[in-house]
């Protein structure tokens, strides 16, 4: 019989087989495909973002899934364990943009192997290709695992570490959310967060600005009477069906939410190209650019000002001449280019599904969790740890750090309960 069963062998479950191991437990992992860590080599773009090193309070407000949860796991392992975790294990790492933390050969594959080889150090017991087909919970320990080749196993503790059910190829298909309600558990709504948003715009249809990126621009969300849902700063690009990028990604549960809340065809959105200028501002610097250059055609002074594709585009969709010259260039020509490069307005009627997200919203409610050791509320020797659970945070580095916490959490709770 084992002390700890684990199922599930990504972040938030390899992390829970090295606490449970540390803590003296007999553990034993399970994971339904050939690899462990699947979704950890491919995060970060296969870099691996493994952490981010901000102070607790700005972690939190980058964890808008019931962050305020976090704070107690965070207590027992944090972003700074995590740091000293992976460096005691010979990874070195280092800090680039926005606290984001990576290994410094830029190889995710160096965390996961490190990952594994302590686990196997560490002697926990690792199954493959072995599907859990049910749980068994009992009143009094053990429960009992019933694999899919009719095998029982025996535990005084079980952590689900299954996934959500984002980036389904590599394992995560929302098979822990049965048991957890078989346990008596909540499962709050799943919807897809950091995800591309779908616009159903011509210009998008059209392909007419598919592939530009914009650097540094603001991304708003709007309720449909006008109300700034949420702004968020960063980088996008213009797909054929829509925005991707870190900006859109951070906005998307927003327009999911809104699209909901407000039983609304879209919601709008604008852009904000140059972050921190006004309308007024960006009309007196046209103004003086224009004046500067009274002979020479619009679309020659105003180059590089912004974007050339977009410029081009706006030219044409804001029924503006780009070889007229500066001379006979109106006021009020400039004052809409000026209030589009201010608030570039769109249609924002989805997003992309859930197994396209790169996290999912909702999932095992965290009031039924107890936060400082992840033991279920609803049933003795059952933990839950990472995605399966009702926190996501943005991309950055906060989504990992969450399961890495939670995981560390459930695995050293679920070790002492053994020991009792």
């Amino acid at each position: 019989m084992y002390d700890v069963v684990i199922i599930g062998g990504g972040p938030s479950g390899l992390m829970a087989a090295v606490a449970a191991a540390e803590n003296g437990a007999k553990v034993l992992l399970l994971d339904k495909g050939t690899k462990l860590g699947r979704k950890l080599a491919i995060s970060g773009g296969g870099r691996c973002n493994v952490t981010n090193r901000m102070e607790r309070k700005q972690l939190i407000e980058h964890i808008p899934g019931n962050g305020r949860f976090m704070h107690s796991p965070f207590s027992v392992f944090d972003n700074e364990n995590i740091i000293t975790f992976f460096e005691d294990l010979g990874i070195q790492l280092k800090e680039e943009d926005r606290g984001r933390m990576f290994p410094v050969s830029d190889k995710a594959q160096t965390v996961v192997d490190t990952l594994l080889n302590r686990i196997r150090a560490l002697k926990v017991d690792i199954r493959t290709n072995t599907e859990v087909k049910d749980i068994h919970f009992e009143d009094e320990s053990p429960h009992k695992i019933l694999l899919k080749d009719e095998t029982t196993i025996f535990t005084k503790a079980i952590i689900i570490a299954t996934g959500g059910k984002s980036v389904p190829h590599t394992g995560s298909n929302g098979s822990g959310y049965p048991w957890a309600k078989k346990a008596g558990h909540t499962i709050t709504e799943l919807y897809p967060t950091e995800v591309p948003i779908t616009i159903g715009q011509p210009f998008i249809t059209n392909k007419d600005l598919q592939g530009l990126s914009l650097r540094e621009i603001e991304l708003t969300v709007t309720a449909p009477n006008g109300k700034k849902i949420k702004t968020h700063e960063g980088d996008m690009i213009f797909t054929h069906f829509g925005i991707s990028g870190p900006a859109a990604l951070r906005c998307s549960q927003y327009v999911v939410k809104a699209l909901k809340k407000f039983e609304a065809q879209w919601i709008p959105m604008h852009i904000q190209i140059f972050p921190g200028s006004t309308h007024e501002d960006l009309f007196q610097q046209l103004v003086k650019l224009v004046k500067a250059e009274p002979k020479k055609a619009l679309k020659t002074v105003l180059k590089g000002f912004a974007p050339e594709r977009l410029l081009t585009f706006l030219y044409k969709d804001l029924h503006i001449d780009e070889q007229e010259v500066c001379a006979n260039t109106s006021h009020d020509t400039l004052r809409k280019l000026a209030q589009t490069l201010t608030a570039f307005p769109l249609k924002a009627n989805g997003t992309l599904s859930i197994e396209k997200a790169f996290v999912t919203g909702g999932g095992v409610s965290v009031k039924e969790i107890e936060p400082k050791t992840m033991q279920s509320r609803k049933t003795k020797g059952l933990y839950f740890c990472g995605e399966v659970l009702d926190i996501h945070g943005y991309t950055g580095g906060y989504n990992i750090t969450c399961a890495f916490s939670t995981g560390y959490t459930a695995g050293a709770g679920a070790a002492l309960q053994t020991k009792d």
